[in-house]
């Protein structure tokens, strides 16, 4: 997995979480991230597990709510 700031997180579940990251302190965009949460902003140091994944900042908009998860 490889990140870059203003990429977004998503982690599956009952309910999509979704974190803008802000910063990458692994070598060469490898976890652990430092992400802001969408859902109330709080901010957190995230290694993401086997079933999160990376969306680039600029597809944000072009996957719209589902965030590449059917439904």
């Amino acid at each position: 997995m490889r990140a870059n700031v203003g990429d977004w997180l998503v982690v599956p579940g009952p309910e999509i979480r979704k974190g803008l990251v802000i910063r990458v302190l692994g070598p060469d965009g490898a976890p652990p991230y430092v992400i802001k949460w969408q859902s109330g902003g709080h901010i957190a140091m995230v290694t993401p597990g086997e079933y999160s994944r990376i969306v680039p900042g600029c597809r944000e908009e072009a996957l719209g709510g589902s965030w590449g998860w059917p439904g």
